[in-house]
């Protein structure tokens, strides 16, 4: 298999995964998930009733306090943007609360101190808790509208790790964190397989090995850039989630603050790997100058720069889903500027592929993939509470003045090498 058409068939099976993810037109789904637990319904229904006297049995749940006829108002550990626990209220409906064989109800937000409360317009829950043969039954269903598997696969996953939490405050009198996903060791894990994954599309030799584990490094090191990010803004429980073929997905610990802070964290993916591109080029004249086995360590350190230079300059790309599209949104408010900066920073990348030598069908191929990936961010109704705090004009002088430092270092990056690979 060539180089061209292994590129190409990773582009497509990447932008397929994309749009599966994160724009497939999924409409109303149901979440439907049972559990037999071997305790009293009462018991269980104490905990799974927001109005039960142990409503509050969670560890991400601070209180949970009736404000109202059919509403509660609960509290939550997770922060918002100033920092304070989120608060949500819920009307609560059809509510069986009399000692039967089956006790439910059902609950919509109505309010959420962190988001819009569009984003819950479709949502719907409904959780049920009968006796079974030596315990009971809970059932729990949850439906809303989707677009994209991604958020569809996380709620899945949120009530599994919610249920498996009830039971162990059922069997102990306490809820601790029970996710296994986030630790280290299943990241690193995912991190080896994504690299073995790519390693066909590379050749199933040494050399298809190397490039896989450099793209693997690269996004690696572009994701702690975002990371850092998170931290110098104050964030907690900041955490790295591997995607194999995909890549990484940093997360912070509460929603944005500012605008500034979306566009500093965005930019901070590409801007640490930036600090990289001088300090790669100085060992690779370092090697290339000494003499005996150092100097075939050349040809390595300049791929990896290659590898370095185009994953970054393609995130930087003025795509809503990407970086640089996150940045350019922030910095620039009308739709004039917003288009005029998006044109700059891909003509930018253009330039970079024409002066390496790409043909011109590709580079036409190119300008597609960019338009259709600019679709796929059209129609996200996750709107905060409350409007951003702006950014000052400084503020904005230097996020964009730092886009379009990264998208130079990074086509210089890709410049040299390629002069150097096959000048």
């Amino acid at each position: 298999m060539s180089t061209t058409l292994s590129v190409i068939i990773l582009l497509t099976i990447n932008l397929g995964l994309v749009w599966l993810l994160m724009a497939a037109p999924l409409g109303r789904r149901t979440l439907r998930l049972h559990r037999k637990f071997d305790a009293e319904p009462m018991r269980v229904w104490s905990a799974v009733f927001p109005l039960g006297p142990h409503a509050d049995w969670h560890h991400a749940v601070l209180s949970s306090q009736r404000i109202g006829s059919g509403r509660v108002r609960q509290a939550f550990a997770h922060l918002d943007r100033r920092g304070q626990p989120i608060e949500r209220t819920l009307e609560v409906k059809n509510v069986s609360a009399h000692a039967g064989t089956r006790m439910g109800f059902m609950t919509r937000v109505v309010d959420d101190s962190a988001l819009d409360p569009s984003f819950w317009q479709h949502f719907q829950e409904r959780r049920s808790v009968s006796a079974a043969a030596g315990g009971s039954l809970l059932t729990v269903e949850q439906s809303d509208r989707y677009r994209g598997v991604a958020f569809l696969l996380y709620r899945y996953f949120a009530l599994r790790r919610e249920i498996g939490a009830l039971e162990q405050w059922l069997n102990q009198g306490r809820s601790e964190p029970n996710g296994l996903f986030e630790r280290p060791v299943v990241q690193a894990s995912l991190a080896v397989l994504s690299t073995l994954l790519l390693w066909p599309f590379f050749g199933l030799d040494v050399h298809g090995l190397m490039l896989s584990s450099m793209l693997t490094m690269v996004i690696v090191l572009h994701e702690f850039g975002h990371m850092a990010a998170y931290r110098a803004f104050g964030h907690r429980g900041v955490r790295m989630i591997f995607v194999p073929l995909l890549g990484g997905i940093a997360i912070g610990g509460r929603p944005y603050h500012s605008t500034y802070e979306i566009a500093f964290c965005a930019l901070m993916g590409a801007g640490v790997s930036a600090l990289l591109v001088p300090l790669v080029v100085m060992i690779e004249r370092l090697l290339a100058q000494s003499s005996g086995a150092a100097a075939g360590f050349a040809n390595p350190a300049l791929v990896f720069l290659v590898i370095l230079g185009a994953f970054n300059l393609l995130n930087l790309l003025p795509m809503q889903r990407f970086d640089g599209g996150q940045v350019l949104r922030q910095v620039f408010s009308s739709r004039r500027t917003l288009a005029m900066a998006s044109f700059g920073v891909a003509l930018a990348v253009l330039c970079v592929g024409w002066r390496i030598g790409l043909p011109a069908p590709a580079l036409v191929a190119g300008l597609a993939v960019f338009t259709l990936l600019s679709m796929l961010g059209r129609g996200s109704s996750v709107r905060p509470r409350h409007a951003l705090v702006p950014m000052t004009g400084n503020q904005r002088l230097l996020a964009g003045c730092g886009l379009y430092a990264a998208v130079v270092i990074h086509g210089y990056a890709i410049v040299h090498a390629c002069d150097r690979l096959f000048g």
